[in-house]
């Protein structure tokens, strides 16, 4: 066996940051010419048969109907405006979205398009302070005033412009309705690159960014959309009181929530997109439609219910792939949220029609969305649907509000924003002289999702096989850990975990003959999703295998994290080494996302007596777009960079700790002066928490 053992720059014995120039480590993929008991350790077995049960599907597969099935809405006007006023404080704190802006919309015209019977303006304006949205707005001939509507898109990268979209604004149009047609945050005009759409985050870590500034992108579209409102109530050929909200897929997500935090908007057609909280969950939707922690609020039926006594009219289809948007679900939040419309007295107010379609927004969804809002916005006609004619779209260059690639900076993407917003946050984290250890931690485990801790309820052993001891871990709330030993040569021994994110299986056995031969016991666990706790679920919903997608988000909606998860699960293993074999030091040596986890483990914990984290982020900050999925959705933590970063997690540790190819969040290798930064900053923070000592190379 070859090694190569190189410097690394060490601050502080108390642990702060061991910044590695280069590799510590035996390089995988040499052979090794070790002993006889080495090689046999070279063998990483499973430590179940083939055939077990999906213990990760299994669990949230219980726990989410489990939690979903105890949100019942008030049965009285009087209880229901108390708990509609909880539901809106608790949308607004943990979806970030900003309410009452007192900001000048500054309206900016690009462009105009003349049609017969209408006019298309190709329009700008400020959501936020220094962020400007595009928009279409869509203006029938006359004096006016007219009603009007807000179309919100789904998941079509070149937004505004789909096809699809284009038909709804024009067939509205036609029908005497102002409609302003608005970009998605990230998609159509605002992406990227102009010019060059993309996904703002579905099926990407794009838009899962944004989590670690403390927003969502629930919260970023949603702001727009109540701009977009203010916008449509400032124009003096708009009846205010008259405003309608529609859209398809994550556009008609989108009008659930602004009809439910926005009472301007007097009817609402969501179409392919209403159901349950728990269909979304185990069916992976994009990150724009999830509510954080929503199932320890309500369910989706309390949302419905907040438009109430406004009108709603939700359109599904029988055919629609997704089983997030299937119409049973609908029809389950329909029935829970019509009695509140019915004490209400707008019984007539809440409906639904199902379309033998697949997903998307059709004719017939055209047809039925102008009768509902030719009732409810113009007085007109019975709410049954109205014919359509023929309609002719118009070309990208018509609609766009700038020409290809050259945007206004104002138009903010998700990168730049990310960038500005974070950089803002780390100055701030950096600001002080000291720090709240304690508070920091209570603070850690509540973005992490951590309530309690968790304990060993059960030892499983299986026969050994390959000097390995086989066995599973079963903790009190109900995971099942695959671990491997493979016990020190004292019998007081020292033990090493390694944990990473693709499975033990593909341990570097480099890496373990190493520690071998410092005489430490060797432990290998699959945490929850990985590996043998790999989930069908998984493989059945997430993009690419890895990337997590689906357990991500399900953790999201249950106010949990899979970092907070993988926390609990090695911790349970240190435990189980404590009690059962005596540990007399326990080192954790974690790659990638399960590095973060034993870093934020030992920082809440300090159960652990050194660490050597591998490819993992030196900070939380937004490097750049390329390469956005380096690491898995797992990765992300909801408002850790107001909480500080990961250096302030490794102060709070207070053990030595070795970073092994330290990245940037893209996956980039941080080297030279960036390096040098960095070991400035860790060596900051310790000392803002009290910590002493001095360097030292080894």
């Amino acid at each position: 066996m070859m090694f190569i053992f190189n410097i690394i720059k060490t601050i502080g014995r108390f642990g702060l940051i061991n910044c590695c120039i280069a590799l510590n480590v035996p390089v995988a993929g040499q052979e090794s010419t070790g002993n006889g008991k080495e090689s046999a350790v070279m063998t990483i077995p499973l430590v179940w048969d083939q055939e077990h049960p999906d213990y990760t599907a299994n669990q949230l597969t219980y726990l989410i109907p489990l939690r979903s099935s105890i949100h019942n809405l008030p049965e009285t006007k009087e209880d229901w405006e108390v708990w509609r006023e909880v539901l809106r404080k608790e949308v607004i704190r943990r979806t970030n979205v900003l309410t009452g802006q007192i900001l000048p919309l500054d309206m900016q015209i690009k462009g105009t398009t003349k049609r017969e019977g209408f006019t298309i303006q190709n329009v700008i304006f400020q959501t936020r302070p220094g962020i400007y949205a595009t928009t279409n707005l869509y203006i029938p001939d006359g004096k006016g005033k007219f009603p009007a509507v807000l179309l919100m898109m789904g998941h079509s990268f070149n937004g505004r412009f789909y096809t699809r979209y284009q038909l709804v604004a024009l067939s509205l149009v036609k029908q005497g309705y102002v409609v302003l047609a608005i970009d998605p945050w990230g998609a159509g005009e605002r992406t990227t690159i102009h010019g060059q759409f993309e996904d703002h985050g579905d099926e990407n870590n794009l838009g899962s960014c944004l989590l670690d500034l403390g927003e969502t992108l629930m919260g970023m579209q949603l702001t727009d959309n109540i701009r977009a409102v203010d916008l449509l109530c400032s124009l003096p050929f708009v009846d205010n009181r008259n405003i309608g909200a529609t859209g398809s897929s994550g556009g008609g997500n989108q009008s659930i929530w602004l009809a439910a935090m926005d009472e301007r908007v007097k009817a609402a057609v969501p179409v392919v997109s209403a159901g349950t909280f728990e269909a979304y969950m185990l069916g992976s939707p994009c990150i724009c439609e999830v509510f954080p922690a929503a199932l320890n609020l309500t369910e989706e039926a309390g949302i419905l219910a907040m438009i109430a006594p406004r009108a709603l009219l939700m359109l599904n289809h029988s055919k629609d792939h997704n089983p997030a948007f299937a119409p049973k679900g609908m029809v389950t939040s329909y029935s829970k949220a019509k009695p509140v419309f019915s004490f209400l007295a707008a019984e007539n107010n809440i409906a639904y029609r199902i379309f033998d379609l697949p997903h998307g927004y059709y004719p017939e969804d055209r047809e039925a969305m102008l009768g509902w809002f030719n009732l409810h916005l113009k007085g007109t006609g019975n709410g049954e649907p109205v014919k359509i004619p023929a309609i002719d779209t118009l070309s990208y260059a018509q609609l766009m509000c700038f020409p290809s690639g050259e945007r206004d900076p104002l138009v903010m993407n998700t990168e730049t924003y990310c960038k500005l917003k974070g950089n803002e946050l780390r100055k701030t984290g950096l600001a002080g002289n000291t720090i709240d250890t304690a508070g920091k931690i209570r603070e850690l485990k509540d973005i992490l999702g951590i309530s309690n801790r968790n304990q060993v309820a059960g030892v499983y052993e299986y026969s050994g096989k390959d000097c390995w001891n086989r066995l599973a871990l079963e903790s009190v709330d109900g995971k099942m850990l695959p671990v491997l030993i493979r016990l020190p040569e004292q019998t007081a021994g020292d033990f090493v975990i390694i944990c990473n994110t693709d499975s033990m299986k593909k341990t570097s056995p480099e890496i373990i003959v190493f520690y071998l031969r410092q005489g430490k016991g060797i432990v290998l666990a699959d945490l929850t999703g990985i590996g043998e706790n790999g989930s069908k679920l998984s493989h059945q919903n997430d993009i690419k295998p890895g990337d997590l997608r689906t357990i991500t988000r399900s953790d999201y909606w249950l106010g949990k994290t899979p970092v907070g998860e993988w926390v609990n699960d090695l911790d349970v293993v240190v435990q189980y080494l404590k009690s059962d074999y005596h540990a007399r030091t326990i080192t954790v040596d974690g790659t990638r996302e399960a590095g973060l986890a034993a870093l934020f483990m030992v920082a809440v914990y300090h159960n652990a007596d050194g660490l050597v984290l591998r490819d993992v982020p030196l900070s939380y900050l937004f490097d750049t777009r390329e390469n956005i999925d380096f690491y898995s959705m797992a990765v992300h933590l909801p408002g850790i960079l107001k909480w500080g970063d990961v250096s302030l997690a490794a102060a709070l540790t207070r053990i030595d700790i070795t970073f092994i190819h330290p990245m940037t969040l893209s996956g980039r290798e941080i080297q030279g002066q960036e390096l040098s930064g960095f070991t400035d900053e860790f060596a900051l923070m310790r000392k803002k928490c009290g910590m002493k000592g001095g360097s030292e190379i080894r």
